[in-house]
């Protein structure tokens, strides 16, 4: 039997990429999954592709960057499965190469309100219902350009720096109390949001190859890769790792 089995876990972001397939790891363990995406409708397509599944699917409209939506989130998610036991912070929105003088105010307060902003009203959260059972595991979403910096990502970048120390610093805070914090950095994934990064069209094509060979295993990252280790990270065998970000770069960063 699964130990996550009748455990419950809120994904956001969980409508598609890398959400959906943490999303769908959890369900297929047996977890009760709620599901929220600021696109309800991805998120509505995601619980019906996991409707067979053990556990509880739900899905939620929710904008992480509004600090009443995510906690009514959680508030949702407690009352409709009786308990939270793990959180993933993964919603986030990426941009392409930007040198930082054609920034605008608007577009940085819009990366910050939901790369930063909206994982600390997550952490904040669960953490009202992590206390009370002194217990539960918070998963962080962050990036590998968090840790090396690319050119034209710097406001990117910085909004997952952030998201690294953020995590370092709750993990310190309730290490007693039973609750571990956890970031992932993922090396730049197989998703809609790789466009961003390398083009689309023929161009993504030629920016897939190319980027492809900068990672030493060969290939870019898959949803599944980051999906796998958050399973690892929020379990029972992880129990000693807290405060630890998770490069899933295949050595890129090394």
């Amino acid at each position: 039997m699964s130990e996550y089995r009748d455990k419950t876990v809120i994904v956001t972001g969980g409508g598609a990429g890398i959400g959906r397939a943490i999303a769908t790891a959890f369900a297929k363990e047996g977890a009760n999954v709620v599901i929220a995406d600021i696109k309800v409708e991805a998120a509505q397509e995601t619980a019906s592709a996991l409707s067979g599944s053990t556990g509880q699917v739900l899905s939620a409209a929710c904008d992480v960057s509004k600090r009443e939506d995510v906690f009514a989130l959680v508030e949702r998610a407690v009352a409709e499965t009786g308990r939270l036991d793990i959180i993933v912070n993964n919603a986030g929105i990426a941009m392409s190469a930007t040198s930082l003088e054609e920034l605008q105010p608007e577009f940085i307060d819009r990366m910050m309100g939901v790369n930063f902003n909206g994982v600390v009203w997550g952490c904040q959260a669960a953490l009202t219902v992590f206390k009370r059972q002194n217990s539960g595991v918070i998963l962080n979403i962050a990036s590998m350009t968090a840790v090396r910096p690319r050119p034209g990502l710097n406001i990117y970048g910085a909004s997952k720096a952030a998201v690294i120390v953020l995590t370092k610093g709750i993990a310190l805070e309730v290490a007693s109390q039973g609750i571990r914090c956890l970031a992932i950095n993922p090396v730049a994934a197989d998703t809609g949001l790789l466009s961003d990064f390398i083009g689309s069209g023929q161009d993504r094509s030629v920016g897939e190859k190319a980027f492809a060979s900068t990672i030493p295993v060969g290939r870019l990252c898959r949803p599944d890769d980051i999906a796998n280790a958050a399973l690892f990270l929020a379990s029972a065998r992880a129990e000693m790792i807290t405060g630890s970000c998770v490069d899933v770069d295949g050595a890129r960063g090394v």
